[in-house]
């Protein structure tokens, strides 16, 4: 495989932000340690899209495009894909909402140098996104970038909120933990919350929250030191 033999073995399954894709996954690497391609150990169980080859995607239609229409994701055989079908597979209907507004606007559209900002917002949560419910506090807490507030002062209240990584890229980069990776995150209760929400006037100014995912209490171990937000290269003030 391109990435070298048993790429796979890298990622720390049992690390926080992969729990709701441990159970998906193992069963993933038991096939890849076996032999099968990203795409074939991805084909767990019938679900709304088939994984299959990157070499069947034809040349000039569009990645987004061809999954509308087929049914099928191309895949190669790269952590980053793995991820990919990962969520997909835990998470298909925000997939495939993703995936419809995307095929949407290059229908209407044509495939252009600029996305534009519904797609540009799309592809951004794809790679990069999560959602999370939280108490008020600790939303308002972030919206004002006030990171003592939301991850010292009001620490007890992180138990109460939930937070999911659904960016595959955002996935690949955690494999190489560092204090800068940050999310970009959309309010939302689960899955379909988040899915019935993304609409062309919700989402072309791109409304979401930066957030430090190694701050989240629980994630990283240097965390438990208060000193460790004081770091304004990743835990900036908010703009203006």
């Amino acid at each position: 495989m391109p990435e070298g033999a048993a790429f796979w073995r890298a990622v720390d399954w049992g690390a926080p932000w992969l729990a709701p894709y441990a159970e998906l996954a193992m069963s993933a690497v038991q096939r890849l340690e076996q032999g099968d391609s990203v795409a074939d150990a991805l084909n767990l169980a019938a679900g709304p899209v088939r994984f299959v080859p990157q070499s069947e995607l034809p040349g000039g239609e569009a990645y987004e495009a061809f999954i509308r229409r087929t049914g099928r994701v191309p895949t190669r055989d790269k952590l980053h894909d793995l991820f990919n079908g990962l969520v997909w597979l835990r998470f298909p209907a925000l997939k495939q909402r993703l995936n419809e507004l995307h095929a949407a606007q290059i229908a209407a559209e044509g495939v252009c140098p600029a996305r534009g900002p519904l797609r540009d917002a799309l592809t951004l949560f794809d790679e990069n996104g999560a959602w999370w419910q939280a108490p008020a506090e600790l939303v308002q807490a972030l919206q004002r970038r006030d990171w003592h507030a939301l991850f010292v002062s009001r620490r007890a209240s992180w138990p109460q909120a939930r937070l999911t990584l659904v960016g595959h890229a955002l996935l690949e980069k955690l494999v190489q933990p560092r204090k800068a990776i940050t999310a970009h995150l959309w309010e939302s209760p689960d899955e379909v919350g988040v899915a019935a929400s993304i609409t062309e006037s919700s989402w072309s100014a791109k409304p979401f929250l930066p957030l430090p995912v190694l701050g989240v209490p629980g994630w990283w171990p240097a965390n438990r030191n208060a000193g460790f937000y004081g770091d304004a290269d990743v835990f900036r003030a908010a703009r203006g």
